[in-house]
């Protein structure tokens, strides 16, 4: 009994099996034939799409443009203006024969040279100007009346006015003179330098001539007596004279 109902059992499982399989090849056939149709059909479109006649309809113009008779452009005609003739100046003809002499009643003057009878030049009379001799300067030392440096005029006497100058000078010399140069050029030690001027009939001082160890300082030098203002000239028998000023400058550089 229990062997039937397994062989039914097979047997339906043999049937179902069967009925998926055929289930399966139509599908599988029936997508092959919908394709096959599908393609067809797009081919016969096309074919027909390609056979048909299409009505092209072409526009005809029939206005054409024509020039307006009335319609122009006036350009105005200039006549020249007819060239007048430049009239005709006639000169008129003078005829000599019509002047009238006129009678010239002033006398006739005639110029007579003129001759100044000067006496003969006599040699001595002759003054020859004999041209300035430039003369030499005076000693500082030497002077009757030595320069008087700017703020030294109320000082008294000869020392006292030689004294202020010499003060003066030797500030200014410590206030412009650049010591500071001696360093630069590599000098150590004492330095020398020496200074001679000359102050002129004027007061001003000029013909500055230095010696130094180093040409550099020497122009420093001159550079700084050259600010030297202008004095009052020294005298000799009351009359300005050139005097000669000596100005020794000596300083230290330490290392």
């Amino acid at each position: 009994m229990r062997n039937l109902k397994d062989s039914r059992s097979l047997i339906r499982q043999n049937e179902s099996a069967k009925k998926s399989k055929k289930h399966d090849a139509n599908l599988q056939k029936n997508s092959t034939l919908y394709f096959q149709v599908g393609l067809i059909v797009c081919l016969l479109v096309t074919y027909g799409l390609f056979e048909m006649t299409f009505e092209t309809t072409i526009p005809i113009i029939t206005e054409r443009w024509e020039p307006d008779d009335n319609f122009s452009i006036e350009i105005p005609i200039i006549k020249p203006e007819p060239k007048q003739d430049e009239p005709i100046i006639q000169k008129r003809v003078v005829n000599p024969t019509k002047f009238v002499p006129i009678k010239d009643d002033y006398p006739t003057i005639f110029e007579t040279p003129i001759i100044r009878d000067n006496p003969p030049l006599n040699p001595d009379d002759i003054v020859l100007v004999e041209p300035p001799v430039d003369e030499p300067p005076i000693d500082f030392i030497k002077v009757e009346e030595v320069p008087i440096f700017p703020g030294c005029e109320k000082k008294k006497g000869r020392e006292a006015k030689s004294k202020c100058m010499s003060d003066k000078i030797t500030k200014l010399i410590q206030r412009k003179f650049d010591i500071e140069l001696a360093n630069e050029l590599g000098l150590t030690g004492v330095q020398k330098i020496q200074v001679q001027f000359k102050i002129d009939k004027t007061g001003r001082v000029s013909d500055i001539k230095t010696r130094a160890p180093h040409p550099l300082l020497g122009k420093e030098a001159k550079r700084v007596v050259d600010l030297i203002p202008d004095m009052t000239p020294g005298k000799q028998r009351d009359k300005p004279v050139a005097v000669k000023y000596n100005l020794p400058i000596n300083f230290n550089v330490q290392n």
